[in-house]
């Protein structure tokens, strides 16, 4: 019998101790932590420039429930109408819209090429053709439903075949209703068009950049753009592109091939095209959505040939036979950690290289030795928490603003002086986690010692194979569920630009849903879906890495995450020069927000992903050694913390009501010490013997829901939240001592990992020697 996994966390570095007492729900608050305001980035379909006399909101509460069939606008409203995209363009013939248009109304779809409709009480105005739509009355078929559930129970209406559909969706689209009497409009709205974007434009031939030995060529997916060429400039910052290229549309991709000399240059692409956010056609300037290198302002992509042998460090080819010996998922025990944390205080590394990927190249460095010792104690996989280009920390170290330590030291610890100097400049120090996805494929420049040219591939790659020698495989941190831009002129917006309204999941009214924190992707349309396969295809081969760790991995689509799975499991040695099978994935499996019960289809969550090997975090067995839970009262106790046996004063409701939540604790923990397995039998607090789905916690579901231990990650701390040290100090009693406190912190981190030994001990002829971890002294 299989063990269930573990995982661990770098203790904080002094850099980021001011964030250590930042309690939030796992990944939804740790955005806000990241001292971004993201209150500008909150997205709406249109830009302001009227006075609107209704609410406008920026992002939606989402449920399955459906909303009240429309029935008519206000005169007083029509004109605001197509600020929304209330109606769906779901198949080629087939669009979506929850109105009645009754037995006499009629229904029409307007386009404008010059983007240039308006709505008055006799209709719309400023298109250049309209066309008829007649009500199906069969309405949406299963597969369009299963597609959009959110949609479910709206009424169909067929487009005309004679419409020429690839052609109107580089216009500005809306429908209008119109009533009996007097063909009065009614209603009118825009158009959501995921559906037909896939139905007729999915894809999957190159895209990016391709090297050959005669050419080097673009492939941009772009189907709405009515034009789209490229500027290739010779260098990062010269201010004349040395040619402007005019792209060449087949089928909604636009490309171009140009000499070989291009390689090393940089690019961006001018899209002209129609954008929901501002109701105008626009030029947009955007980098290549499959960019694997970028200026270090990051406003320009560079042509980089991963391929090339002068980007590989010596052995580089042959780092799959030299991986750290993995015999089984179920061996795995994560330590996470942040690049910059690692290094950044460390003043046995050279200071150029502190914070860096270099810095774990250092063999006799403080940080390198101690990685080295939790590997010797058995830690297999180090999770990097975000790599990738991210907003919020400059690529330019020169441009960082820092506050002297020293100076920090000489104030009082208990004082708002010291949070005073570090906010002054928290917006310009080389500080941030790296949840502000700006592009998923590129290594974060910031890292590099030199963010232009190919530093940042040259040097991750170092990070990689260093990691690997000393016998730790690696984990990427991947952040699909949401970008950190959106618009047709937010600096950090990509895929927003080039095919605006496809790549952020949308809510009924057409506004951008935030319930990861901002711009929520979706995985459920075909070209998101192959865009998060691509890159993970990407930085396996590319850069070898071991396992990728899905933040809010709820919010993506269960289908995507198997394709993925499958996928990464293609990958031979031979063939790619990594081995597939040995690439492990797993997140967090949180179901909340517009996907929560599976709202936009069925999503990557705790229940959905029984049986599949993908691993999710098991925040059973956190919760009920910590007491509470992120959402809870902080000084609710729990079976680490002291509850019932050392009261901390919070009253829980009496000792007969602490005896019971002990007792639950105590059941929730059993669980999981045995890998959260839903049909494990064992004797719970009443001596009865139950499955782990037969255990309930308060809101009736069940504790467990693993079919396979791998598909568990045993957990008490993470990034997320409080360290453990302070969790514990926070619950416990003041009076008792630090000592204490160690100790229960060991306790804690002892359950985590005798989980292990708990199920080996199921199965005689399956033994492995227990694990023993300790974590450095804050």
């Amino acid at each position: 019998m299989s063990h269930s996994l573990v995982v661990f966390k770098s203790p904080p570095s002094i850099s980021n101790v001011r964030y250590s007492t930042f309690s939030s729900p796992s990944s939804l608050r740790r955005r806000l932590n990241l001292r971004q305001n993201h209150g500008h980035h909150l997205s709406f379909p249109f830009r302001f420039t009227t006075s609107h006399r209704y609410p406008i909101r920026c992002c939606s509460s989402s449920s399955s429930s459906m909303p009240l069939q429309q029935v008519s606008i206000p005169t007083s409203q029509l004109q605001d109408s197509l600020l929304y995209s209330r109606a769906f363009w779901v198949t080629k013939s087939i669009i979506a819209w929850n109105v009645d248009v009754g037995v006499d109304g009629s229904c029409f779809l307007y386009a404008s090429q010059i983007a240039a409709l308006s709505v008055t009480d006799s209709g719309i105005q400023g298109y250049d053709v309209k066309f008829k739509l007649e009500e199906d009355d069969g309405g949406l078929s299963e597969k369009v439903v299963a597609k959009f559930p959110h949609i479910r129970g709206y009424k169909a209406f067929k487009v005309p075949s004679s419409v020429d559909a690839k052609s109107l969706l580089k216009c500005q689209l809306a429908v209008a209703a119109f009533n009996c009497g007097g063909g009065k409009c009614s209603n009118a709205t825009g158009l959501q068009l995921p559906g037909i974007l896939d139905d007729l434009f999915s894809y999957d031939g190159p895209l990016g950049a391709h090297f050959s030995t005669d050419a080097v060529s673009l492939h941009l997916w772009a189907p709405t753009a009515q034009a789209v060429q490229v500027c290739i400039y010779r260098d990062p910052f010269s201010s004349d592109p040395m040619e402007i290229v005019q792209l060449v549309e087949v089928n909604g991709v636009w490309s171009i091939k140009g000499p070989t000399d291009w390689e090393g240059c940089y690019y961006v692409y001018e899209v002209s095209v129609y954008h929901p956010c501002s109701l105008r056609i626009e030029k947009c300037f955007a980098n290549d959505p499959y960019a694997r290198g970028l200026s270090s302002d990051g406003k320009r992509t560079l042509l980089v040939n991963l391929d090339s042998d002068t980007l590989k460090p010596e052995g580089w080819d042959i780092l799959a036979n030299e991986k750290p010996t993995l015999l089984s998922f179920s061996d795995i025990s994560i330590y996470e950690l942040h690049i910059r944390d690692f290094s950044a205080n460390d003043h046995t590394v050279r200071p150029d290289l502190r914070g860096g990927y270099l810095a774990f190249t250092l063999e006799d460095s403080a940080s390198v030795l101690h990685l080295k010792k939790l590997s010797n104690a058995g830690i297999t996989h180090v999770h990097l928490l975000p790599t990738f280009q991210f907003a919020g920390v400059d690529d330019v170290r020169e441009n960082w603003k820092s506050v002297d330590n020293n100076m920090l030291e000489k104030l009082p610890p208990d004082s708002v002086e010291q949070q005073a100097h570090i906010t002054a400049i928290q917006n310009d120090d080389g500080y941030n986690w790296g949840y502000n996805p700006v592009l998923w494929g590129v290594p974060k420049g910031s890292y590099a010692s030199n963010p232009n040219g190919p530093c940042r591939t040259i040097e991750f790659r170092k990070m990689v194979q260093a990691l690997n020698h000393i016998g730790l495989r690696v984990v990427l941190d991947v952040v699909y569920n949401h970008l950190h831009g959106s618009g047709p002129f937010d600096e950090n917006s990509v895929l927003d630009k080039v095919v605006p309204g496809y790549y952020l999941r949308r809510n009924n009214d057409g506004f951008i849903e935030n319930s990861t924190c901002v711009n929520n992707t979706a995985s459920e349309h075909y070209m998101v879906e192959r865009l998060i396969i691509d890159d993970l295809l990407s930085w396996a081969v590319n850069y070898k890495v071991d396992g990728f760790r899905f933040d809010l991995m709820g919010h993506i689509m269960k289908s995507t995450m198997m394709k993925a799975k499958d996928a990464l499991l293609s990958l031979t040695n031979e063939r790619n020069g990594v081995d597939g099978s040995s690439i492990y994935i797993y997140g967090e499996g949180w179901d909340f927000g517009e996907v929560a019960k599976n709202g936009r289809g069925i999503n990557a969550s705790q229940f959905n992903l029984g049986g599949t090997g993908i691993g999710s975090f098991n925040d059973r067995i956190r919760d009920a050694m910590l007491g509470g839970s992120p959402f809870g009262h902080p000084l609710q106790q729990g079976f680490v913390t002291g509850l019932m046996l050392q009261p901390n004063g919070h009253d829980h409701g009496g000792k007969a009501v602490e005896e019971l939540m002990l007792t639950i604790a105590k059941d929730h923990i059993q669980a999981g010490m045995a890998a959260n397995l839903r049909d494990f039998v064992l004797v719970n607090s009443e001596g009865k013997e139950v499955k782990g789905s037969e255990i309930l916690m308060n809101g009736g579901a069940p504790v467990a829901y693993a079919l396979c231990p791998i598909e568990t990650i045993n957990y008490v701390s993470a990034h997320d939240n409080e360290t453990l040290f302070d969790i514990v100090c926070m619950k416990t009693p003041m009076k008792i001592s630090v000592d204490e406190r160690c100790r229960l912190n060991h306790l804690a981190t002892s359950i985590i990992a005798m989980s292990q030994v708990y199920l080996r001990s199921i199965d005689k002829d399956d033994y492995l020697t227990p694990m023993m971890i300790q974590g450095r002294p804050r």
